[in-house]
Parts: structure tokens; sequence; C-alpha cells
């Protein structure tokens, strides 16, 4: 699809003014030399008017709608079979001192709109027309080989100009596994406070896509985030489970051992699990006491933690059925843990019940919690719980079947007088529902069943 929508543009344009005046830009490059799949969305650089080339895409009928154009930056954005397309005059920029938004926007050759730009491994262009590369920093493919991050300009600028660039850098680095240059880590760590300039939705967004990533990935952005300085600018809740030591039960502090429960989620995992677990034990630090042997404990942690996530959530402006699930979830996550097999099934039937639809995202929460504990002192492996309920379940399909007849009907038919022999019947019925043999309410084919089974036993007594 990227190369079709790629090709399309191409002979859009061909022949037309704009010819020899577009290049691709980014992380189509970017991935493309890493043998990663591209993101499925297309930045053009235009050395000409980018407004003007938009049109022309809806003019030769290729662009799936309408351009939606931002005059002040020289920007629009189409799409082309369903790929996003955004097409940029080449600019320079200069920002306010508390805006992330740029006060003034100017044309500007491609050597200048590429120091613009975030991080030197984003900065390589391809010429739409002929595929010639350039690396105009004389730095990008250098840091792509090494897999550095590191800004086209000083760093300390970039970042006062727009500081989510911080958050970003931290997530190209845990997304590509590369290191951040020691410039670059510095500066972040000087400029961390400036995040107070940019819009908590914002900052969820890069929050969400650095925890989206792979699980292993994942944790070590947010490891970044805490090293750096940037968590504690959003979420100081979570700087304060750094250093908080546990007990036997746990071989981490409540930091390392929710880092390590992340890296054991399933890669399948969703946003709100991952949050669930990334907020899971952040009650312990607050509610963390020693008793007189010396034993670490964490009383009502988990209800305290969800009153702390869903204030966190909130927050960061995360939508509130987000904020009402995680919270639900951070509540909720030691009760799988709690199972014993003194249970009664009653007691397995209640915890079904508590737990309702978030059952399964409970599993996996407590799977890779306990995966992240103590090997000799870890807690009841969660697969002993699963089993229990699909017993229990099982015996309650088996109880809520009825048998298409009753025992005067079944009496009637068999000539029998109340007894266990009517009992043992019903059952057999209702077993022949349980193997498929026969369906719930079928009265006349339980009838004819009945009948049969009735004709073998008489068969049998007598031989």
């Amino acid at each position: 699809m990227l190369d079709e929508a790629i090709s399309t543009i191409r002979n859009a344009f061909c022949g037309s003014p704009f010819e020899g005046k577009l290049f691709l830009v980014g992380g189509l490059i970017r991935d493309r030399l890493l043998g990663l799949p591209p993101e499925q969305d297309i930045d053009l650089v235009c050395l000409c008017d980018a407004l003007e080339a938009a049109r022309w895409l809806q003019n030769a009928g290729v662009a799936d709608h309408s351009p939606v154009v931002y005059p002040r930056f020289g920007t629009a954005m189409v799409s082309v079979r369903g790929i996003q397309v955004e097409l940029a005059t080449a600019r320079r920029e200069s920002y306010a001192p508390h805006s992330r938004k740029p006060e003034r926007v100017e044309p500007a050759t491609l050597e200048e709109d590429v120091l613009r730009r975030d991080f030197t491994v984003n900065t390589l262009l391809e010429d739409l027309f002929t595929g010639e590369r350039l690396d105009l920093t004389g730095r990008a493919l250098p840091d792509l080989e090494a897999r550095i991050i590191r800004t086209p300009l000083d760093p300390n600028e970039t970042f006062i100009d727009d500081p989510l660039r911080m958050l970003r850098a931290v997530r190209f680095a845990a997304k590509l596994e590369f290191q951040i240059e020691e410039d670059t880590w510095n500066a972040i760590r000087e400029c961390a406070g400036r995040l107070e300039i940019i819009s908590r939705e914002r900052i969820r967004d890069e929050l969400a896509k650095t925890l989206m990533l792979h699980p292993r990935r994942a944790a070590r952005g947010l490891d970044l985030m805490m090293q750096s300085g940037l968590m504690a600018q959003f979420a100081p809740e979570i700087v304060e489970m750094v250093g908080v030591e546990q007990n036997v039960f746990h071989l981490y502090d409540v930091w390392t051992h929710t880092l390590k429960a992340i890296e054991n989620l399933p890669e399948e995992s969703s946003l709100d699990e991952r949050l669930a677990m990334l907020l899971h034990d952040v009650g312990k630090p607050r509610t963390r006491t020693v008793d007189e042997a010396g034993g670490v404990h964490f009383y009502g942690h988990q209800q305290v933690g969800e009153e702390m996530a869903g204030e966190l959530l909130h927050r960061l402006k995360f939508p509130n059925h987000t904020v009402t699930r995680v919270s639900r979830l951070v509540a909720q996550h030691m009760r799988i843990g709690e199972y014993s097999d003194e249970w009664s099934d009653s007691a397995v039937r209640r915890l079904v019940r508590d737990l309702g639809e978030d059952m399964e995202s409970l599993f996996t929460i407590a799977e890779a919690d306990r995966a992240a504990c103590n090997p000799e002192h870890h807690y009841l492996d969660p697969a002993v719980v699963r089993g229990r309920i699909r017993k229990v379940q099982e015996e309650a399909d088996y109880a809520r079947v009825q048998s298409p007849l009753d025992g005067r009907e079944i009496m009637r038919i068999a000539g029998l007088a109340p007894g266990p022999e009517v009992g043992r019947l019903k059952d057999y019925l209702v077993n022949e529902i349980l193997e498929g043999r026969l369906a719930e309410g079928d009265r006349e084919a339980a009838e004819r069943l009945l009948r049969q089974r009735l004709e073998q036993e008489h068969g049998r007594q007598g031989d």
C-alpha cells in the first residue's frame, strides 16, 4: 500500500511544475534503511508551495479528500490510497519562550529545513523522482549506523524550543534500540522542567505510544523517562516507587519490579492492561510498613493505588472509560493471587462474578506480576486458579442443563414409581444434551432416546 501510494504521487507530479522539487523525508527512509516495516504515512518536504502541491494532487484525482491546509506553517494534509500524506514547504522556524509552536515561519532551503527537525536520523531526504538519497547534515547516516539519537542543532536549543522532543527522544531510543548521544541526554536532564509548557494531552499521547512498544522496549522507554527526570514532571507518584524495598516475595524495589512485570506482558496486551501494570503497585510507597520482626508489608496498597491511578490518569486527560477501567484493574490486581485450594466452589464463583469482564485482563496482569517476583518465594501460579475456575464453570454448566422431560413424564414413559431410577434416567438425558446428541427442550427427541434406552436395558436384562 505504501509503495503504491508513493508511485501514485510520483506519477501525479510527473511532468508538472513540481517535478524535482519534492523529497521524501523522515521515518520512512530511516525505517527502510534499518530493515524495519515503515509506518504507514508519508512526509514530503517541498521546494515549492506545499499547499499548491496538495491541490495539484486533488485536481489530478489521486487525493482521497480535499487537502486540509495550515497556511501559517505552509503544510497540507491529504490521503492517497488510504495513506496519510503531509506536504510541507521547506522552512525555518523561531519560537517564543513559553510555547512549542513556532512564532515565525519562513521559507528556507533544504539544508535549513532539515536542521529544524528533531533528530539526525529523521533528516534523511530522498528525491521523489530520482530516488537520490541526501544526508544534508552529514550525520544522519553515521548516526543510523552507530544507532544513536542526536539532535541536528544544539540539543538545549532544540528542547527549549520544543520540549515534547525530549519524550520523543526517549521513545525513539526505546523503539529503535538506540542510545541517546551524551550531549543530547544531558540536555534532556537539564531541560526536563520545560515539559510544563506541553499540554497534558501531548504528554499522554507520548506515554501511550511508549507503553505500546514491544513490552521489553516499553520498559526501557519508561526507565529512560525516569532516569532523565521527565517522569517526575508529569507523574511524581510513579517516581515514589524508585528504591522502595519489598519483602521476600520480591527480588527488586517497587520500580524495578514494575519494569520487569511490564517486560513480561504479552505483545498483544492492551493499553489498559499496560497502564494497569505500570500503576499496579503505585500505592506501595504510601502503605509500606515494617513489623517488629522486620517483615515488610503493604496493607491496602491496591485501594490506595486505585485512587492514585485514577487521579494520575485523569490529570493526563485519559478518556473516562480508560480511567475507570485501569483504576478497577489496579484495585483488583491481587484478587487472583489471594486464591487458596481451601476455597469453596461458591467462593470461586464469587471471584468470577467480581472480576466480570476484567477477568482475562487480570490474569494477564497476574501472570506478568508473578514472573517479576522472587522465583523462590513467588505467589500462586495463576494457571492453578484458571484450572479451578474452569472446573467450577464446567460443573455449573452441568447444573444449569435441564432434562426436557420432568420426573412425572419419565415415570409415565418408563412405568416407574417415584425413586432413584427416575433421577438416573433424567441424568441420562442431561448427559445426552452435554454430549451434543440432544437439544435442550426437544421433548420429542428426548422421549425417543429414553424409550431406546429402556429397550436396550430391557434387552440386556432378558439376556
